[in-house]
């Protein structure tokens, strides 16, 4: 298939139209807000303990350091909902209390919360608030919980939690070749650049967040459910988000104790997360234990595929990590089973991190589909062409687009795939072994609910509202783009309004959804308007509902993800020397952004391959890493040359605008790749991510005896 080729100004590769604001520092995030009135600082007192309860709070030495204002505990917090429901369909509009019990459930776990004059007197207060506790023993060990682990039956989004085809057990064991394999991935972290933050402030019984959300009408909802007052009662603005990377899908107790605190004093106040907060009071991505087993004939086309996984949620959570989904989806198999178990641990939230599921699902799985090639001595770019489908192997039913093929064989050429030597450990650079790694890339592709708002202006310009927000994507570019192109208007006509829920609802950034969900929106409100302006029309409103994409087919985005990297021989040192990543997306929005998105994910896959693990303190139930210099995401140092292709491709049954969701994509797949170049490199077999120079060492002391 070719590139793409785009026409007219949806597609272009556009700057961001927020780019200017960002660079000067004219973006107002949400700690940078003022409000009428100046704003007081609040602190998060975080509980030293994981689990038990709070006997004591002594802050008399905190009420009376200077510029204190409030200390508020479980003693003076007011009545709010309890937590959840759990169940709730909307899991991140569930309740988010603060203060409202004397039981710590994890590491980290609110205990008091001061607000001050400045942000330094209320950091140092908080340093004087005396908590006492009668700890409980506490289960935070994954492998330990495995026996105890339970069938959840559903994973998030209605997916059941297990699947089965056919026979497996049969189908593996009548095999020419099988890999039974197990993997392990760590705890991650999402790090987003902004800290989880809220400016709160009233105007009678009216409560205005500032806060840095992915979401706004779920926040609103949840908000307004904690505390005890009519949704219409609560406004959320988002309009700049530093990052999220599904951190900032759920909200938390800073919005609810800025929200409480305001109240309580008469004034704005304002809370940030300090960096460690970060990695113990939001969400983090599960640890997983991963068997993979694959059994093909001598042609290597596979009998049977099987995929299990053990994750945890927190102990009153029942979040599960759809670890299996893309396996589901991925290869043809007549003989095929996926199980998810989840143990319930008593940690903080595991919930949605950058491809939750697919990222460390097809870590393992093309790790295993690389072993099989090895086995069956073919190669692993043919492997996977010869398991290929146009029908979704699990739901029968045939894909609205599907271009793995073409994404496989096109990459192989360009990266030149076909000088890759099969035996490994064979080429050396002077120090450095040499290998090529590939993998698929696999992501699910959704249409959600959204209604923007479109008004003509007296002076001919275009003014489009949508609670939309844009977490550093492009959304504001992407959507002025098709705003413009819809209704025949210059850029400089177009103004976007995103992340306030006084604009139409939407749903938000998440999941790969949002500049389909919130493009189709706008491109419905702009056609609508279009058709009546012989009218006298000058205002319109579209939405988008899933209804609008096929249910008669599954919907994927594709790709193929090749890696070249050096192994030093005496080290273990990584370094990624170069990636290529091929997708097919459907179409293209804006292919700056996109291509953007794509490295970004890309170098993910770095970090999920070579650095990024974050481990448990067995003594104390919390996180050992917590910043940035112990918790090692890829940077510049870590990133060669990467480059990204899009085919062309046409999506008439997915969404209005035919396009696909990108900003998770880039991530699925792009670790395994990596690990099967080392394996070619050095011949060593990694299967506990990441791929730290210590497991490696055995493997190069051996081949340099």
């Amino acid at each position: 298939m070719a590139e793409s080729t785009q026409v007219g100004l949806i597609g272009l590769p556009l700057d961001r139209v927020d780019g200017a604001l960002k660079v000067t520092g004219r973006a107002t995030y949400a700690f940078e807000y003022a409000a009428q009135g100046a704003a007081a600082y609040g602190f998060i007192v975080s509980a030293s303990i994981a689990k038990g309860r709070i006997s004591a709070v002594d802050a008399r030495e905190a009420r009376l350091a200077p510029g204190v204002l409030l200390v508020l505990t479980k003693d003076n917090a007011p009545p709010q909902t309890p937590w959840g429901p759990v169940d709730l369909r909307d899991r991140f509009a569930r309740a988010e209390p603060a203060l409202n019990t004397d039981e710590v459930l994890y590491f980290g776990f609110p205990v008091a919360f001061v607000v001050a004059e400045t942000f330094e007197q209320a950091s140092a207060a908080a340093a004087m608030v005396r908590v006492q506790y009668d700890p409980i023993a506490g289960d935070y060990d994954l492998h330990a919980a495995a026996p105890f682990a339970e069938n959840p039956g559903r994973l998030n989004g209605g997916m059941p939690a297990d699947s089965a085809v056919g026979d497996f057990e049969t189908g593996f064991a009548n095999a020419t070749a099988r890999i039974d394999a197990n993997y392990t991935t760590p705890y991650q972290n999402q790090s987003p650049m902004e800290p989880h933050a809220t400016m709160a402030s009233w105007e009678g019984e009216m409560l205005t967040l500032h806060t840095s959300a992915q979401l706004t009408t779920s926040p609103r909802e949840g908000v307004a459910r904690t505390l005890e007052i009519p949704t219409e009662n609560v406004r959320i603005i988002t309009r700049y988000i530093g990052g999220g990377f599904g951190s900032k899908l759920p909200y938390y107790v800073d919005a609810t104790l800025a929200a409480i605190a305001a109240r309580m004093i008469g004034r704005p106040v304002k809370v940030a997360m300090t960096r460690p907060q970060l990695f113990h009071t939001t969400t983090h991505r599960t640890a997983s234990e991963q068997r993979v087993r694959l059994g093909a004939d001598s042609d290597g086309r596979l009998i049977a595929f099987g995929q299990d996984a053990l994750v945890h949620c927190a102990r009153f959570d029942i979040y599960t990590e759809p670890v299996c989904g893309a396996a589901r989806m991925l290869y043809a198999a007549p003989n095929r089973l996926t199980r998810h178990r989840r143990a319930k641990l008593d940690l903080p939230r595991s919930d949605s991190m950058r491809a939750p599921g697919e990222a460390i699902g097809l870590l393992a799985l093309e790790c295993a589909m690389d072993e099989l090639a090895e086995a069956l001595a073919i190669d692993p770019v043919e492997l996977r062409l010869r398991n290929d489908t146009e029908i979704d192997p699990e739901r029968d039913r045939p894909f609205a687009s599907r271009h793995l093929g073409e994404a496989l064989r096109e990459g192989a050429v360009r990266f030149g795939w076909d000088k890759r030597v099969a035996k490994p450990a064979s080429v050396r650079d002077g120090r450095w072994f040499v290998g090529l790694g590939v993998a698929s890339a696999i992501r699910g592709d959704t249409l959600q609910s959204a209604t923007a708002r479109a008004r003509l202006e007296r002076d001919g310009r275009l003014t489009v509202e949508l609670a939309m927000t844009d977490i550093g994507t492009g959304s504001y570019t992407i959507l002025t783009q098709i705003a413009a192109e819809t209704m025949d208007l210059p850029l400089d006509r177009v103004t976007v309004r995103l992340g306030d829920t006084r604009f139409p609802p939407t749903a938000g950034s998440g999941g790969s959804f949002g500049s389909g969900t919130s493009g189709a929106a706008v491109l419905a409100a702009c056609r609508k308007l279009k058709a009546g302006l012989a009218s006298g029309v000058t205002e319109a409103v579209g939405s988008v509902t899933p209804a609008e994409q096929d249910g008669a087919y599954s919907h994927a985005g594709f790709g193929a993800h090749f890696a070249e990297v050096g192994v030093d021989q005496d080290t273990g040192e990584t370094r990624v020397r170069r990636m290529l990543g091929v997708f097919a997306a459907g179409r293209i929005l804006n292919a700056k952004t996109a291509r953007s998105q794509m490295i970004g994910g890309m170098t993910w896959g770095i970090g999920a391959a070579l650095t990024e693990e974050n481990h448990i303190d067995a003594r104390y139930g919390s996180f050992v890493n917590q910043d940035l210099a112990n918790y090692h995401v890829a940077v510049n140092a870590d990133v060669g040359d990467m480059d990204v292709v899009f085919l062309h491709e046409d999506d008439p049954h997915g969404g209005p605008l035919g396009s696909k969701g990108v900003g998770e994509l880039g991530i699925c797949g792009a670790g395994a790749a990596i690990i099967n170049a080392i394996h070619n490199a050095t011949g060593a077999r990694i299967r506990d991510f990441p791929a730290t120079p210590d497991k490696l060492l055995a493997t190069l002391e051996a081949l340099d005896g």
